[in-house]
């Protein structure tokens, strides 16, 4: 479950731009405000990140200053997209396109194919794994089905970052990673893959942005079409970006700083895939008039976990370590943390299990309850201790809800019943939207009752089941609402990937469970070998598998449960370990680390400074347009007469009326000497503003709606000279 899923279901659209600030906090207006790059927003797990930037976006559309169009978000998941179309079309923020890398990537290289490489665009391979295994029968390499899965991923870590194969050995003992087979067969396999590719006109994922880069940079006219429809960049999870995604943002940016990015380094857990934090903690070193946001709020979690979670970034080494945030909860006091020691495996999942029972006897939706671990391998002994107990459950990382073949066909029934309703005997005692949902789900095999046990039967009925439960909000929140209104609610949910809850117990990974949370999380097998893994062996290695383990505390708002086995089954030999990471923070362990209390960063703005030569990363001083607010009561202003006023229609003027007709008089002079009409010279909403203002130099007078670089180069001396009650100096410097 998402924080945007713990919220009304159907909040209603704020009526203004400043309706979309209510309830955000000092450091989130701080950020939803700050409509001009570069900003850099480091922002702790449960400060309310997603809701910042969404909240930035929408107000800054609803405002007037961010045309829809020209606004592109970028994160790293189709959930997280998802998401995030979802807030902003709660926030009445419609036309703002938010995509992963790899989606935005591909819509660029589709369109511009034709136009820069020509011919028909080479076909995209879902899955490379099969293309590794077709290069390793060629170069008459045995790969088991782990090496298999290793090699592919070390292919993708060395496209990401920018590894040709025969630069891979030295990449990878420079990098430090443990390579699955000797790095010059990976080389070798590597070199094969690419030519298989080329010889079956295939491309894979990591192509797409290669691709688009190459284009990018060898097409000037390609870049400048591109930076002409995007003008204002939003990179949430900065922390993950790899090097090429990176130098694909550089692309799109060209010479602007209109970027905002949001991340925090303590959260870096992909760096496998070629992710670093480097980016997000050198951003002010590339961008010096840079402002940064810190957020430490928590609103997630009770002081009992945030105090778990500052105690392992405590004893955190190396630079991610040292940009920590310090969290401060803002909820009610909780429970603390339960640690819980097993003799096997099996145990521990049996224990969780009961346990999970039983909360969901007291009244815990099943849905608000997580099992976290750090393998998937681990996922099958948890899945049958809960089957066991009755407890429905849900795998993390399964198809995404609308693509579930389920719901495609309760969506297609559904929407034959909005058509064809009234004929349909299904209906008849039907009453509301809610009944009549019920009704059409019931042919597709939902029932108010749940199947026994769990596998695809309760699967399929959970999704139902969700869908049921969507209905009864939608007409709870839209009074009158049909079930034309229904469909049209789904059809777009679907299109924004905004999928309602689904009932059951999750059960996912560490790496799986980032951005989400839940009431009550289950952290297990948190044992050396397993956290840390027994493969992390340098520094580097070590510090991320802690940062994982911070990550999964963070994912529990209420209660947290931890656990670990002495042995991995019934009977074995108790050789295991609780991990080092708990060293001095669960009772009755003690550990060298523990009385480290080395501060971490607070929360609060650092504004940067504006050099002033006009270089990227020093740009140079120049007008930015910001929201307008109303002079008299401080309502921002979104019609344009009003902007030009700097003040609304019905709050009092204290025009100074003699000036202003000394300047109409002025500007019909203007108009004549120039030939055009009175308005283009200045319009009369201008003029009042300007009378209004009584400017006393250059600087006040550009602050003023409708005047402008070029007309105050053309007219500013002489409308100074009116101001002042002086003649003016005749028709104005020319252009």
């Amino acid at each position: 479950m998402t924080a945007a899923t713990h919220s009304p279901l159907f909040p209603r659209v704020p009526d203004s731009a400043d309706a979309v600030l209510d309830g955000l906090d000092p450091e989130q207006r701080e950020v939803a405000t700050s409509l001009h790059g570069p900003l850099c927003v480091l922002a702790g797990a449960g400060t309310g990140k997603t809701r910042a930037i969404t909240h930035r976006i929408a107000y800054g559309v609803r405002a007037g200053v961010l045309q829809p169009s020209s606004v592109l978000a970028v994160t790293f998941t189709n959930r997280a997209a998802g998401e995030m179309r979802g807030r902003l079309r709660q926030l009445g923020a419609h036309g703002v396109q938010a995509r992963t890398f790899h989606s935005a990537a591909l819509r660029q290289l589709q369109y511009f194919w034709p136009k820069a490489i020509g011919g028909a665009m080479p076909r995209l391979v879902d899955r490379k794994i099969q293309l590794v295994a077709d290069a390793a029968a060629a170069c008459r390499i045995r790969l088991d089905r782990g090496e298999l899965r290793d090699v592919t991923a070390e292919i993708e870590w060395s496209k990401v970052t920018q590894t040709v194969p025969a630069d891979y050995a030295l990449a990878a003992a420079k990098d430090g990673r443990a390579a699955p087979r000797d790095p010059a067969e990976i080389a070798q396999l590597y070199s094969v893959y690419e030519d298989l590719k080329r010889d079956r006109s295939v491309i894979d994922f990591e192509d797409v942005l290669l691709l688009t880069v190459a284009i990018l940079q060898d097409r000037p006219d390609v870049a400048e079409q591109v930076r002409a429809q995007y003008q204002h960049f939003v990179v949430d999870e900065y922390q993950d970006v790899s090097p090429l995604q990176q130098r694909l943002l550089e692309l799109w940016l060209g010479d602007r700083d209109s970027l905002c990015v949001v991340g925090d380094a303590s959260q870096t857990i992909y760096s496998f895939t070629g992710a670093t934090p480097d980016h997000l903690l050198d951003f002010r070193t590339r961008h010096p008039g840079a402002t940064v946001v810190k957020l430490v709020r928590d609103y997630r979690s009770t002081p009992q976990v945030v105090h778990l979670a500052n105690g392992l970034l405590a004893q955190a080494r190396g630079r991610a370590a040292d940009h920590r945030l310090e969290l401060v909860s803002q909820r009610a006091p909780g429970p603390e943390p339960a640690y819980t020691e097993y003799t096997d495996e099996p145990a521990e999942a049996e224990g969780a299990a009961h346990r999970i029972h039983d909360l969901i006897a007291s009244g815990v939706p099943a849905s608000e309850i997580a099992v976290l671990f750090r393998t998937n391998a681990q996922s099958e002994t948890y899945e049958q201790a809960l089957a066991d107990v009755g407890v429905p459950y849900q795998l993390r990382g399964a198809e995404r809800f609308f693509d579930r073949p389920e719901v495609r066909k309760a969506s297609v029934a559904l929407r034959a019943a909005a058509r064809f309703g009234g004929n349909d005997s299904l209906l008849d005692d039907a009453v509301d939207l809610p009944s009549q949902v019920r009704a059409v789900l019931s042919g597709e095999g939902w029932a108010s009752q749940p199947p026994a046990g769990s596998g695809a039967v309760r699967e399929r009925w959970e999704s139902l089941a969700a869908l049921v439960n969507l209905a009864q909000d939608f007409a709870a929140a839209r009074q009158g609402a049909t079930l034309t209104d229904l469909v049209a609610e789904l059809d777009e949910r679907a299109n924004a990937q905004h999928a309602p809850t689904v009932q059951g117990v999750t059960l996912a990974s560490l790496h799986s469970a980032k951005g989400l949370e839940w009431d009550v999380v289950f952290l297990v097998g948190v044992a050396e070998g397993m956290i840390p893994i027994t493969y992390a062996r340098t520094d580097e290695q070590i510090e991320e598998e802690r940062r994982l383990l911070y990550v999964g505390v963070t994912r529990a708002r209420e209660r947290l449960h931890v656990s670990w086995s002495l042995s991995r089954s019934p009977g074995g030999r108790p050789s295991r370990r609780p991990s080092r990471f708990l060293d001095g923070l669960r009772p009755g362990s003690a550990g060298s680390s523990a009385g480290r209390t080395a501060p971490g960063g607070s929360g609060g703005v650092e504004r940067g400074f504006t050099a002033a030569v006009g270089t990227r990363g020093a740009p140079a001083p120049r007008t930015q347009r910001t929201p307008a607010r109303c002079r008299v009561c401080g309502r921002t202003l979104t019609d344009a007469g009003e902007m030009k006023l700097m003040r609304c229609e019905g709050c009092p003027s204290d025009m100074d009326e003699g000036l202003y007709e000394r300047l109409r008089e002025w500007r019909a002079v203007q108009a004549g000497r120039s030939g055009q009409p009175a308005f283009c010279v200045f319009t009369d909403k201008t003029l009042m503003a300007i009378a209004e203002a009584v400017p006393d130099d250059e600087r006040e007078l550009a602050h003023i709606p409708g005047v402008g670089m070029r007309k105050l180069r053309r007219y500013g001396s002489d409308v100074l000279a009116i101001c002042a009650g002086r003649e003016p100096g005749g028709e104005g410097a020319e252009d």
